[in-house]
């Protein structure tokens, strides 16, 4: 066999498994995409639950899928076949997640569960010190570990929430507080709005095809961690939204936008122009992320003129 036969051999090989690889990680990522989780199967309708219950918990199985399914934790992964080197779409998106999973737990603590001068709940000021390591520390401690203590000070949280005598802060379920968590979000949606839609960098150079993933699957980590909370916050204020048919609808189709954005998952991120014949998935992505943000800041409006 010819020494030019044996490298067309090798480099249809080659390309073969870059090929299938890829094909691989993407449907990979699709699944793991989903989270399986069943808010309603978890806390059936109709059964009491302590007011916080369902948020942390929420919480806690969104972060538990980032560490244990799929790849694991890729931001912190060892340089030789880290996220620089190898598929690095859902390191961008878990950088993303995490930065989601830190204002929601910020908001949660120093608002939803806390009023006036009362006392911060002892295993979510743990659980947010947790939430805010290095994402991309993988020894002394990992990123992982302190992750997973975060989980189980939200777990906590909970076990303390069914304790008799009960031992942590309830959630509020006031309006007024409500609102800070809206805004939070509002304001994640817009930075995943001005990754997603801006041309140029802050220097003014441009944005090549290539940078264009990383900015979308970090705006799609905060789509995909609002998704799922904002079915928990369904569940936590149902009271106040059965009375406010205006502020229900907002929701749901706040939501519908996001759980779209969530799962958006293309082949190749595509950076065509808007009159060319390819995609440019980014704009459409932004476009589920501006109608949920539009959404949400009609909810905050809404809410501020509730008395509760």
């Amino acid at each position: 066999m010819s020494r030019k036969r044996v490298a067309i051999i090798v480099a249809s090989a080659i390309v073969l498994v870059w090929i299938g690889g890829g094909l691989a990680l993407h449907f990979g990522q699709i699944r793991h995409d989903h989270l399986g989780y069943d808010i309603d199967a978890h806390f059936p309708r109709g059964k009491p639950f302590k007011p916080g219950e369902i948020f942390a918990s929420t919480l806690a199985v969104i972060m538990g899928h980032e560490l244990h399914t799929g790849f694991g934790w890729r931001p912190n992964d060892f340089f030789l076949w880290g996220p620089k080197v190898a598929a690095d779409n859902n390191a961008d998106r878990q950088i993303g997640i995490i930065m989601a999973i830190r204002e929601t737990t910020r908001v949660f603590k120093d608002h939803l569960t806390k009023v006036s001068s009362n006392e911060y709940d002892p295993n979510l000021v743990a659980a947010d010190l947790d939430f805010h390591y290095d994402p991309q520390r993988w020894i002394f401690p990992s990123s992982e570990s302190k992750y997973e203590d975060g989980i189980r000070r939200l777990r906590l949280y909970v076990a303390g929430l069914r304790a008799n005598p009960e031992s942590s802060a309830e959630l509020n379920q006031r309006s007024v507080e409500l609102v800070r968590l809206f805004q939070t979000w509002t304001d994640l949606l817009g930075d995943a709005h001005a990754r997603l839609y801006r041309d140029t960098r802050s220097d003014g150079s441009p944005i090549r095809w290539w940078d264009c993933d990383h900015l979308f699957y970090r705006s799609q980590g905060y789509a995909y961690v609002i998704y799922h909370m904002m079915k928990a916050v369904r569940r936590e204020y149902a009271v106040q939204i059965k009375a406010d048919p205006v502020l229900g609808k907002l929701l749901d189709e706040a939501t519908v936008a996001l759980g779209k954005a969530a799962v958006l998952t293309p082949v190749v991120v595509l950076n065509g122009s808007p009159a060319g014949i390819f995609a440019n998935h980014r704009r459409n992505l932004d476009a589920y992320i501006t109608e949920a943000r539009q959404k949400m800041y009609s909810i905050r409006e809404e809410l501020e003129r509730s008395p509760l």
